[in-house]
């Protein structure tokens, strides 16, 4: 078993968007679908997509929550963990050796936990 897709959830879909179109730009990673109150990126290993929640109530990010994303190098993980901070996403942990392996935590817009790492 593998995993398909992983969705957070938005309250600003434009600005969502926005963020995740600059974050993912240059990693292999394209959106693959936009319509209505879901936006799909894909690479071939998976999906992650935004989405405003159903129900109609506001999104919230889950505490405990996080999206593991492997890179393929140290430098990526630096290069992206500076673009989402550029793009006025959160600092949760600045690269460095975590665990045996090099990460770093970042907070998406919406305050969505991505972890970025070196398998």
């Amino acid at each position: 078993m593998k995993m398909n897709y992983f969705l957070f959830g938005t309250n600003d879909m434009r600005r969502s968007i926005a963020f995740y179109d600059a974050f993912f730009e240059g990693s292999g990673t394209n959106k693959i679908y936009s319509e209505g109150r879901m936006t799909l990126w894909a690479n071939g290993e998976f999906m992650f997509g935004i989405v405003e929640p159903f129900d109609g109530e506001d999104a919230t990010n889950g505490n405990g929550t996080m999206l593991g994303l492997n890179v393929d190098s140290s430098e990526e993980v630096e290069r992206l963990y500076k673009k989402a901070l550029d793009l006025g996403g959160a600092s949760e942990g600045e690269p460095g050796m975590r665990s045996g392996r090099y990460a770093a935590y970042v907070r998406d817009l919406d305050k969505n936990k991505i972890c970025l790492y070196v398998m």
